[in-house]
């Protein structure tokens, strides 16, 4: 029985691909901080048939990231698909004195997914088959702050992974949604008043495209049409107009969230 592991999977997209894993046959193991929370989502996907192993860790401890890069490389029970999803919105301003938001987004969406993509890619190329999929953003696209800066990582690391297992039988996917329906915006304090709802995406779907992707071998898969021929704009738009843009995106952004701060006091 084919196995997947997906971080982050008790909400939002990870619980999305956990679903959609479950429902394609999958045995999963589920990977978050809130122990409560992955037994709810354990038992939920044990009713549907499968075998769930719920492990609790946090990304941005290096000691649970290495316990979790050993269980993806067990070769006695091997994981045949790892989904790196674990993540959260970035606040702090570059600029800011205090760094350890941004520390915190380095290590749990920036060094954790090269070391458990490193480890899922070792244990899959000896076996001559697997999937790596990196939850990245669009937001990597464009220069909107820490967030952009740790997701731009994300993708391009994930392009260098797979050129470097070209021929193995690993594949390898950088996902790059944009505004997915989800609690993400809500729990991170974003405001998406503004975003017009042409732009949103539903997240069952987004996984489904991002699985058919993976499949196929795609290595970056941004869902949604609309999406893909707006990347392909900001592919090719000058990088002066991106920094201008994204300049008045996040002034934009800083002005909705402190007026919803307000609105909340």
């Amino acid at each position: 029985m084919a196995t997947a592991l997906v971080t982050g999977g008790t909400s939002g997209i990870g619980a999305a691909f956990a679903t959609a894993l479950a429902g394609r046959g999958f045995d999963l193991v589920l990977v978050a901080r809130d122990s409560g929370r992955l037994e709810e989502a354990a038992q939920r996907l044990r009713a549907t048939g499968r075998t769930v192993e719920v492990i609790s860790a946090d990304l941005s401890d290096r000691a649970d990231v290495a316990k979790l890069a050993e269980r993806i490389e067990d070769q006695s029970s091997p994981i045949d698909v790892v989904v790196n999803n674990a993540g959260f919105g970035v606040h702090a301003r570059l600029t800011d004195p205090d760094t350890s938001e941004l520390d915190n987004a380095i290590e749990v969406m920036c060094r954790s997914v090269a070391v458990l993509s490193g480890a899922a890619a070792r244990a899959m190329r000896e076996r001559g088959r697997g999937t790596v999929i990196n939850v990245s953003s669009t937001a990597g696209y464009i220069t909107t702050g820490g967030y952009s800066a740790v997701k731009s990582f994300v993708t391009t690391y994930t392009e260098a992974l797979a050129v470097e297992l070209a021929g193995t039988g690993v594949r390898v996917t950088a996902l790059c949604p944009g505004w997915v329906r989800t609690e993400f915006h809500d729990r991170a304090g974003i405001s998406t008043r503004s975003i017009p709802s042409g732009l949103w995406i539903d997240v069952d779907r987004l996984v489904a495209d991002a699985l058919r992707d993976a499949g196929r071998g795609v290595v970056v898969s941004v869902p949604s049409l609309r999406f893909k021929i707006l990347m392909a704009l900001v592919k090719f738009a000058p990088r002066a107009s991106i920094r201008w843009i994204s300049g008045r995106m996040s002034s934009s952004r800083r002005a909705a969230n402190a007026a919803q701060s307000g609105a909340h006091r």
